[in-house]
């Protein structure tokens, strides 16, 4: 799940245009951090999770659309 979930995290950063140190700042976390998301190192507490769907504009449930 952790693995999908930052795959999720990836493409929607992507398709914002932002790298992840723009992104990071954006939503105030660390780069190094995100990254270990995005690649499905992180079990990410859900505070983060709402710091990252914030940053979309996106509800909890959105953010996990596609994600089992």
């Amino acid at each position: 799940m952790q693995i999908v979930l930052g795959t999720r995290i990836k493409a929607l950063r992507a398709e914002t245009g932002l790298s992840q140190e723009k992104f990071a700042n954006k939503i105030e976390m660390d780069r190094t951090y995100l990254a270990s998301i995005e690649s499905g190192y992180r079990n990410v507490s859900l505070h983060n999770l709402k710091k990252i769907a914030d940053g979309f504009d996106l509800t909890l449930s959105e953010l996990f659309d596609g994600v089992e």
